[in-house]
């Protein structure tokens, strides 16, 4: 197991690597300079060249990637131009509540797809099935920031069942199990969002690997003993085709990511997506890099846990390490 460790943290430095000379060299590409918002109108152009000297903006691009780089590997991601705050500082008042809305996303999409997707692998072909598949192939093609619009003008502005925006509500001073309460209500309509496709995309696995399964003579030679049903669907049929489920969650998890941040824009969620729009917006490339290239670094040891869930629920991995 921690040859397994070893060989995938090895692989993992050279792809951070290639992704922060990534980010870096195409955020530099960018027109204009950073500083173009944060400077007077009236300051002269001898000021504002000096003012990029300072910053270290006129230096050759790869002394300034080496010395972004080195900070950045300690967790130093400079500051923001905007507000003058650590980047990292900034991450980290934004990241539980984007671990907040995606983990909740993850556990939905978990609850939901594990059952539906045991129930069509032992229906398959049945009309049940087909509705569902047919169901499963629509969600999966409607792309994520329609279905979060859909959400709000059908829940939110029309039904008025749940707020639109925000953590809690505006001016609202909850305590306890209110607040709780508040706060639920708020992340109910952006992890709904994006567990919608995700439930699809881990049934539809499932429901392969419990079809293909349950026709295996292991499988028939348990059911013929008299075994009960639910003796042979959770330690057997589950645990193997759960395998390759394993595999996709970690696959999904950028996706996921990705798909965060997009929903934390429509939702008005405050959490690294909406972090990184500002950046954008406001030209704060120092705080777009160090939410980009954390990302990355989350992505990376996410793919290695899941690289480890495999290895530990499949013991013929660690024998061919």
């Amino acid at each position: 197991m921690l040859r397994i460790i070893f060989h995938r943290v090895l692989i993992s430095i050279p792809v951070l690597i290639g992704i922060s000379l990534l980010v870096f060299f195409l955020i530099q590409l960018q027109p204009g300079d950073p500083l173009v918002g944060m400077i007077s109108p009236e300051t002269t152009p001898e000021q504002k060249q000096e003012m990029l000297r300072q910053a270290g903006y006129l230096d050759p691009l790869w002394q300034q990637y080496f010395r972004w780089a080195s900070r950045a590997m300690w967790g130093d991601f400079g500051y923001s131009l905007q507000s003058g705050v650590p980047v990292f500082t900034l991450i980290g008042e934004r990241i539980f509540n984007t671990a907040l809305l995606a983990g909740s996303s993850l556990f939905i999409t978990l609850i939901v797809a594990l059952p539906l997707g045991i129930f069509l692998g032992l229906r398959r072909g049945s009309a049940a099935d087909v509705t569902v598949s047919l169901l499963s192939f629509v969600i999966m093609s409607i792309p994520v920031f329609f279905i979060a619009i859909l959400f709000v003008k059908l829940f939110a502005m029309n039904l008025r069942w749940l707020p639109v925006s925000g953590v809690t509500t505006l001016g609202s001073h909850f305590t306890g199990v209110d607040h709780i309460i508040d706060v639920i209500r708020h992340l109910t309509l952006p992890a709904i969002t994006l567990a919608l496709g995700n439930i699809a995309i881990f049934s539809r696995y499932l429901r392969s690997g419990i079809s293909e399964l349950i026709n295996q003579n292991f499988i028939k030679a348990l059911f013929a003993r008299g075994v009960r049903r639910s003796a042979v669907i959770y330690p057997h049929l589950l645990r193997n085709a759960a395998k390759p489920l394993i595999t996709v969650v970690g696959m999904e998890i950028p996706a996921l990511l990705s798909a965060t941040l997009l929903t934390e824009i429509i939702f008005n969620w405050p959490g690294l997506g909406r972090l990184s729009f500002d950046a954008v917006q406001s030209r704060d490339y120092p705080l777009l890099m160090g939410v980009v290239l954390f990302l990355a670094v989350i992505t990376l040891a996410i793919n290695i846990l899941s690289d480890i869930l495999y290895a530990l629920a499949d013991p013929r991995v660690r024998l061919a390490r």
